[in-house]
């Protein structure tokens, strides 16, 4: 059985559990404590991740992969949720490495600082504007997409919708307000009525 190494806080965990909610697929979870550096111990360094970090979805033959999305084009594969044409999976890829580059380091990192009460030091303080800024430019060309686009890649629902869902539908949590962004709203609405669809609360 698939194991996920998880924090049920985790956006970039939460993309897992959604694929593996949507897909049907039983796995066991094993939740950590990042608060208390619980994945920067030895032996999770040296056993699970060498990078410190979750998620990551241990095989059945102990093989451990790291990095949500690597996650999610491993799930999909041979699914619906990673589309078969050919530009059409290097548009998944490009809103992929989007939520990556431009929208997780600057939505979901002020919602970390928040919702798990970081301390607010002089560098965070002097980097919030910055991100914040960069968050809605990233909300911004999101919205221009779906303003003409139902789902992010192929014209159907996949793995780039959920890699950009996981933060984007929690980003209210870091002071984002998704009021200005209509389609986005519409989308996020769409994403949450798919059947097999959990919360990211849910583990």
């Amino acid at each position: 059985m698939l194991t996920l190494h998880d924090n049920i806080t985790s956006g970039n965990g939460y993309k897992a559990r959604l694929l593996l909610a949507l897909l049907k697929t039983p796995y066991k979870r094993i939740e950590y404590d990042v608060d208390v550096g619980a994945t920067r111990t030895p032996e999770y360094l040296a056993r699970v991740n060498a990078n410190g970090r979750i998620p990551v979805l241990q095989l059945d033959d102990g093989t451990c992969l790291p990095e949500s999305n690597a996650i999610l084009w491993y799930l999909a594969e041979g699914t619906p949720y990673l589309p078969a044409d050919r530009l059409a999976r290097a548009q998944a890829l490009q809103w992929m490495c989007f939520e990556q580059y431009s929208h997780e380091p600057n939505v979901a990192t002020i919602r970390y600082w928040i919702t798990h009460n970081l301390e607010m030091t002089p560098e965070r303080v002097a980097a919030m504007p910055g991100k914040r800024k960069q968050g809605v430019a990233a909300l911004a060309v999101m919205e221009g997409h779906l303003a003409k686009n139902p789902w992010f890649a192929g014209g159907a629902f996949s793995i780039a919708d959920i890699a950009l869902y996981a933060y984007t539908h929690v980003a209210e949590e870091g002071g984002f307000d998704l009021k200005p962004y209509p389609a986005l709203r519409a989308w996020l609405a769409r994403i949450a009525a798919l059947p097999g669809y959990i919360p990211i609360t849910k583990g």
